[in-house]
Parts: C-alpha cells; structure tokens; sequence
C-alpha cells in the first residue's frame, strides 16, 4: 500500500473544531482518486476472505469507504448515525469524544447472529465513538466483528487502541504521529 500518498493527501487543520485540536480531515483523501482507488484495493484485500455480511459505517466519513468497501464485498451496509437521523426503531449509545460527548444509533434490525460485521470509520483517536457502535453490534450477536480506520493518531492524550481493548480485531490503513 501506498501509505506515503494517503499520507500526503490528508489535510490538517489545526485548533478545530476548538483550540488545541489538530483536526485530521480525510475529505482530501476522498476528493483524489487515487488515494480512494488506493484505499478501496487496500480494504479488499484485507477483508476479501473474512466473510463479511454488513459493513457499518461510522457518521459520516465512514459512510464513504464504507459503502465501497460493502460493495465490493458483496456485503450488506448499515448506518452509524447520529441521534434522529433513522426513520426507524433504533437502539443507541453514547461516548465521550475529545472535545465533548455525543450519541450514536443504529437500526434495531440492522444486524442478525449469523452476520460477520465489519464497522468502518475514518479515524482513531480517544476510541470513544467506535466503542460504542461496536457495543451496538456486540449486542446483536454477530459471529465476528471487525474494525478498520483508515487514520490512527499516535498523539499524545489519544489512547484508542487501549481504549478498544486488546481483544479486538483492529486495523489502520496509516498512523499520524505529531
């Protein structure tokens, strides 16, 4: 994989969404297609002999590779959404973020036993929002579950992966340490 075109192509922006926060905005990944045919080709072969049944992408820029990745899979796609954004029943969690609290919810029929889940979302920092949307398809019972991010911060401050836990099947696609 080429890490050092990803790498090159994600943008920083430094105190948002407030002071002391070096934002890492993947939208300049997305607008390059190579870095999205890069990224697309990366996923499949990492998840291409898993058996995944649902892709659960993470509001919203787990939305964009999640999607892909789920077609490409032959997979079914579920949405991770914000609070009152699903017209249907929804169970929902909430997490701490570095710069605040928030909720998250997925349909309650999102996700059956048999189902090997892949959750998907643009980056890893304090691990908070991904906890709790895998504490959502935990409580599903699926056979397995997965998760990529395509960024993980290496910050100090930023604990994700211990926040994750060590039991989880965790993969980044690229590491930012500043």
């Amino acid at each position: 994989m080429n890490e050092k075109l990803l790498l090159n192509n994600l943008r920083n922006i430094p105190d948002y969404p407030k002071a002391g926060i070096q934002f890492q905005d993947v939208s300049t990944l997305f607008k390059n297609p190579d870095c999205v045919k890069e990224i697309k080709e990366e996923l499949v072969r990492i998840y291409k002999d898993k058996g995944i049944t649902k892709v659960v992408g993470v509001e919203s820029r787990g939305f964009v590779m999640g999607g892909i990745l789920a077609s490409e899979l032959g997979a079914g796609f579920v949405m991770a959404r914000k609070p009152g954004k699903l017209p249907a029943l929804t169970c929902k969690a909430s997490y701490k973020k570095e710069y605040g609290y928030d909720t998250i919810e997925i349909h309650t029929d999102a996700i059956e036993e048999g189902d090997v889940v892949l959750i998907h979302d643009d980056l890893l920092a304090t691990g908070g929002s991904m906890q709790a949307v895998y504490n959502l398809c935990a409580h599903f019972k699926p056979k397995k579950i997965y998760i990529n991010f395509l960024i993980e911060l290496a910050m100090e401050g930023l604990h994700g992966r211990e926040t994750l836990g060590a039991d989880k099947d965790i993969t980044t696609l690229v590491t930012v340490r500043r």
